[in-house]
């Protein structure tokens, strides 16, 4: 189902490119789009894991300096069949994580230090757990490459409101090119809004399988939540917002119009359920059969 996702995503993505070469500098600029669509397409695929752990500058632990965080990863990855990915730290306060990767094989979970001293360490493991379930669920290429296309986007909607329109005393030309100005941004927000708010609901019912805790996860959402909306400027890029474990921007932001993750409320709750029935299949009394 991703890769049929990721072939919409790279056909909307060079579809939209087309249309804004053409804006910009006419067929010249269709061209020009096209080929340029496609060299971003191959380096998304096989570098925006690259280009977002630098975003954050993030680190990767070494693993004997950090063996107990490693012994939860690596029991996790067998209980999720997966290869043990690589753990990177992100020095801000911002309590959150996220993963990427091209496949499992190639997966990184990263964590900010916000996030190790806000939560416990049965916490900290249902959101590894968490990450853990996008890697084995093969939704980590997809996010990261949106990420990367996002920011393309954004970019170019800049370029194009800076130097756009073969002809600026065209009417016409600048209607289509302030439109494409305006919705270029709000379709890299929609792009992410389609490929994670149902994908989160799933890595939420896979992570509680994958550490057998469903309430851990569930404590650490509730409490990663309250911790970003305490947050007044994050300095998360809005483009990468999709890839994080929560909501990295309070309600109050303007990003919030744009929410690329389901209610905080609906996650918890449908973990309590979880573990719920966990539990009343942990004391069902056993039918005895004569």
């Amino acid at each position: 189902m991703n890769s049929f996702k990721t072939f919409l995503l790279l056909l909307a993505i060079t579809c939209l490119f087309l249309v804004c070469g053409e804006l910009i500098a006419g067929k010249d600029g269709m061209i020009f789009a096209f080929f340029l669509s496609l060299i971003m397409n191959f380096f998304s695929y096989f570098f925006s894991d690259k280009v977002v752990l630098s975003m954050y500058k993030a680190k990767e632990l070494p693993r004997n300096l950090n063996a107990d965080i490693y012994k939860v990863v690596d029991s996790l990855a067998v209980n999720a069949k997966i290869p043990t990915p690589r753990v990177f730290y992100i020095n801000s306060p911002v309590p959150n994580a996220f993963a990427t990767g091209r496949n499992p094989e190639h997966s990184v979970i990263a964590i900010t230090d916000g996030l190790f001293k806000l939560l416990s360490d049965e916490e900290i493991k249902g959101v590894i757990s968490h990450e853990m379930s996008h890697i084995k669920n093969r939704d980590i290429a997809i996010s990261c490459f949106a990420a990367t296309v996002a920011s393309a986007i954004m970019l170019l909607a800049r370029f194009a409101f800076f130097f756009g329109g073969r002809n600026r005393n065209n009417n016409a030309n600048l209607v289509a090119l302030l439109l494409m100005v305006i919705l270029a941004p709000i379709a890299a927000a929609f792009i992410q809004m389609a490929i994670s708010r149902s994908r989160e609901y799933l890595a939420d019912e896979t992570g509680a399988k994958i550490s057998r805790d469903p309430m851990s996860l569930a404590n650490a959402l509730r409490k990663l939540s309250a911790g970003n909306e305490k947050i007044k400027n994050s300095p998360v890029n809005p483009a990468t917002a999709h890839m994080f474990i929560v909501k990295p921007f309070s309600s109050k932001n303007l990003q919030h119009l744009f929410s690329t993750h389901p209610p905080i409320e609906e996650r918890i709750k449908r973990l309590e359920k979880m573990a719920q029935q966990v539990n009343d299949e942990k004391y069902k009394i056993p039918k005895v059969i004569y």
